[in-house]
């Protein structure tokens, strides 16, 4: 954990395996396990019926009262320091919470990417050409919508933080989809803007808000891990629009409107479907999982409860800081704009997924350049999004595996190196179309970092208010690298982009050097904390966790991830 022990509390392995009754009256802990290496550990390989209590800063009667969870805060109820469960309890609990909290996420996920690919799909059915749109329109078009999106960031985050993420997820998924099933009735340029806005402005800060509402019910390395679920999910959205665009572009003509147009409409209403149940299906956190639908005695027992805010809090007692409704004030938000040690990572969000963003947003119109049919370019973009969900799930689960963030991220961008070297410099006039297909599908299929960043993000954070704001901050960064992705490819160097992928490849090149020194900073920054922190002698550390105004990732016991 980021939390460092105090020196003289900090038992080994074999003492605590040794333990066959509690010590000053605290009672047996399991011996230390790296959770982080596991995906979905195998309850087989060891004793189920072990104790997997984690030692935690609560075990020492000194430190425990430090730490404290407020009073006020929405689990404070079933806060128990003496608490201890075995791996098999453990277990039972995190499948059960898969099953009802994370499989309607990654439903939700499905949900939002069908309103971002069907302009994609839509392409392949002369969307442009039926508005009277330019590729650079098209690119305004996007423009529009990720700049919207990004100002829209920071508020719809402050506003769910305060009315609970339980309750503004639903209202984006509800409201947004109703704009996408309005796209029915796009005219031409202005209506084709203006929507782009609304979508923007609506679906800003949906991320920012799943991050935190995982955080509620998983600890940091399981929400690294299902966040990479999250963006699988989203890429298998990007499969089922494509299956879905194939048919529903077959209806251009029918009652007098063009395919794209039955693609909206129909799109948009099943995402409604899916908004309108997310108000029922998303409980507000751990403890309040009871309602009318959800059933009056909740989805989890006393007992699951316990073992599900114990254990997120004993690793993380920063969880306990506010409660899931307040707000955060003005002098808050400052506090989160200026800590220095989040922005390497804002400045990896604004550049990492450049050199694939201009080939992704246009691979289906140059498919139909390639004089592909509509069929085939929506059959043919699949395999792309399909190698996505594998390359990404595997960049998460290697990196949790090995304990190594920043290096692992790294593997995106070589991924990309030969594909974009060949897209920059091979004569595409002379290519074989299926050749150039392939090249750019596994371009295109690249291990994304996104979820390991965003999860590396609010491990840095070591606070609630910070974790909130940082994830927003974070994907406003991630927003303004898709604005800037989106006008790299010109008309005026249509229809190779040679000129474009050389600027792809530079930046490429310049996010290789970005992480290596991110890299640096952390383990300076981290050797900063260990000389100041190794200094001090047990007492003096102490005095230090009674006494100190420092907050967040600012005390001297915490460690940044790297």
């Amino acid at each position: 954990m980021a939390t460092v022990l105090i020196k003289k509390n900090t038992p080994s392995k074999e003492s605590l395996e040794a333990r066959a009754s509690p010590v000053d009256d605290i009672p047996t802990l399991g011996a230390p396990r790296e959770e982080a290496r596991l995906l979905f550990p195998r309850i087989n390989d060891f004793d189920k019926e072990a104790i997997a209590t984690q030692p935690s800063v609560f075990d020492d009667p000194d430190t425990a009262e430090k730490y404290h969870p407020r009073h006020d805060w929405e689990n404070y109820h079933r806060f128990d320091p003496r608490a201890r469960w075995t791996w098999a309890e453990e277990y039972l609990v995190i499948r059960k919470m898969d099953g009802r909290i994370m499989l309607w996420v990654c439903v939700m996920a499905v949900a939002l990417e069908f309103d971002r690919m069907n302009l994609i799909v839509a392409l392949a059915d002369n969307l442009l050409g039926d508005l009277k749109l330019s590729t650079n329109d098209y690119n305004m078009g996007n423009t529009i919508f990720k700049a919207a999106f990004l100002v829209a960031e920071l508020p719809a985050q402050l506003l769910s933080k305060w009315i609970g993420p339980d309750r503004m997820i639903p209202i984006q998924l509800t409201l947004w989809s109703l704009v996408t099933a309005a796209q029915f009735g796009l005219s031409g340029k202005s209506s084709f803007y203006a929507t782009r806005a609304l979508l923007g402005i609506l679906q800003g800060g949906f991320i920012p808000n799943i991050i935190l509402y995982l955080s509620y019910f998983y600890k940091h390395n399981e929400t690294t891990v299902r966040l990479g679920f999250f963006w699988s999910a989203g890429a298998t959205g990007q499969i089922v629009a494509n299956l879905i665009g194939v048919g529903l572009l077959e209806l251009r003509g029918r009652l007098g409107y063009a395919g794209w147009r039955w693609l909206f409409l129909v799109e948009g209403l099943l995402t409604l479907l899916i908004g309108l149940f997310s108000f029922v299906l998303v409980p507000a956190g751990p403890c309040q999982t009871a309602s009318w639908f959800r059933g009056k005695a909740g989805w989890f027992s006393e007992r699951e409860e316990t073992i599900m805010v114990n254990r997120i809090i004993r690793e993380d007692p920063s969880k306990s800081d506010m409660h899931n409704r307040e707000p955060i004030t003005l002098g808050l938000l400052w506090k989160c704009l200026t800590d220095f040690d989040l922005w390497p990572i804002y400045i990896i969000g604004l550049t990492h997924q450049i050199p694939a963003t201009p080939p992704a947003n246009y691979f289906t119109l140059v498919l139909r350049s390639l004089n592909f049919t509509t069929l085939q370019t929506n059959l043919i973009a699949i395999p792309a999004a399909a190698l996505h969900i594998f390359s990404l799930l595997g960049l998460t689960i290697l990196a949790e595996w090995l304990g190594e963030i920043s290096l692992t991220a790294i593997l995106g961008q070589l991924w990309m190196l030969p594909f974009l070297t060949w897209l920059a410099v091979t004569n595409l006039a002379h290519a074989n179309r299926w050749l150039q297909w392939a090249l750019t599908t596994l371009l295109l299929g690249y291990p994304l970092a996104h979820a390991l960043q965003v999860g590396w993000a609010s491990r840095n954070s070591n606070s609630v208010r910070l974790r909130a704001v940082s994830a927003a901050l974070y994907n406003i960064f991630v927003q303004a690298s898709a604005i800037v992705g989106s006008n790299i490819y010109r008309e005026d160097d249509a229809p190779y982009y040679h000129r474009g992928n050389k600027q792809l490849l530079a930046i490429l090149g310049a996010n290789v050097v970005i992480y290596l020194l991110t890299k640096v900073y952390y383990v300076y920054r981290n050797r900063q904390r260990d000389q100041k922190w190794n200094a001090m002698s047990a007492e003096e550390q102490l005095e230090y966790l009674s006494s100190t105004t420092d907050e967040g990732n600012k005390r001297l016991d915490f460690r940044f991830k790297h």
